[in-house]
């Protein structure tokens, strides 16, 4: 029988609910106490980390968690994360770079409604959470919920109230659990498990909107080591009349400051060589494109990027390098 650790941080399927709303105060133990299944699936421990709404994890929170499964690393044959479905995107993407290429599964979970419901999800996608923990298959980090196995880089929250919350996207679900059996499409292969214990969190992000004041650019760009712009379409820089925010971006990147080009559309990624928009871009040495990469796997990749480095050459090299499938269509 495999031995599972649950590692605790709050979220809607362990909330209660309060004149205030909706507030995490279940406890792992009791989590586990709703699923007397368990008992013959698999032994569990469960270790506490936080007791927080998702909305208030950052990038503490996700070096908490990679560091508590890399000190249980080998006491167990796999991890089960209770999470808010806020942030949870993020989390699985941090935690995809923080720990790369494990050969144990790293999941994680939560659900739309808390667990002491008679309707909800949560039972559901924590027991399903541990049959693909205790699966042969299962290894790498992932995020399962409403039966989908989904990567940690190409994960998304898509729905605000629906139990079908999350989307792989621009990427197949690797897999699926149904009736207490694990379906896989995709088997990642195996390679030397790699820990991580450090994030660069000055990283910022910026959505364009017709307009867009060049203002936000100089405040970001001076505030930041490296900036996030998600574009209309494919990609490009607004060329308004002053042209500012083309004359911002050269400034900042002289500097040293580092920018990424993404979209904001949720599916099929940016080019941002296809219009003259963005085709000048190509040129600047120190702005780099995501392609099809989600921007939560961007912006934690960055983070763990300048966690070791900010010589251009040794950054760009790292975005483009492909790690858990999170960017498979880079162009030259």
């Amino acid at each position: 029988m495999k031995k599972i650790l649950m590692l605790t941080t709050g979220g809607t399927i362990a909330s209660l609910q309060t004149e205030h709303g909706l507030v995490p105060g279940i406890s792992g133990e009791d989590l586990v106490n709703f699923l007397p299944e368990l008992k013959n699936m698999c032994e569990v421990d469960v270790l506490p980390l936080f007791t927080l709404d998702s909305t208030n994890i950052y990038y503490e929170h996700w070096l908490k968690i990679a560091s508590s499964i890399k000190e249980n690393y080998e006491k167990y044959d796999g991890f089960v994360i209770c999470h808010g479905t806020d942030t949870m995107s993020y989390t699985a993407s941090a935690l995809s770079y923080l720990i790369q290429n494990s050969q144990k599964p790293i999941i994680l979970t939560g659900s739309q409604k808390p667990i002491n419901l008679e309707i909800s999800d949560a039972k559901t996608n924590l027991l399903d959470s541990f049959t693909y923990a205790c699966s042969d298959v299962s290894c790498g980090v992932t995020l399962v919920f409403n039966g989908n196995v989904i990567l940690g880089t190409r994960a998304r929250k898509s729905r605000t109230k629906s139990f079908d919350a999350f989307k792989s996207v621009d990427y197949p679900v690797i897999g699926i659990v149904k009736d207490g059996y694990v379906i896989s499409y995709i088997t990642n292969l195996s390679r030397e498990t790699k820990f991580y214990d450090n994030l660069n969190p000055n990283v910022g992000l910026i959505k364009l909107i017709p307009g867009v004041s060049s203002e936000i650019f100089e405040f970001m760009l001076s505030h930041h080591d490296a900036v996030i712009i998600e574009s209309f379409g494919v990609g490009g820089l607004p060329m308004y009349n002053d042209n500012k925010i083309n004359e911002i971006i050269a400034h900042y990147t002289k500097e040293g400051k580092i920018i990424i080009m993404t979209t904001q559309v949720p599916n099929e990624g940016s080019d941002i060589a296809t219009y003259k928009v963005g085709h000048y871009l190509k040129e600047n040495a120190n702005i780099l494109e995501a392609y099809d990469m989600t921007t939560e796997a961007v912006v934690t990749k960055l983070m763990w990027i300048l966690s070791l480095t900010k010589e251009i050459e040794k950054v760009k090299k790292l975005f483009y390098e492909t790690i858990s499938n999170d960017i498979l269509f880079k162009k030259d």
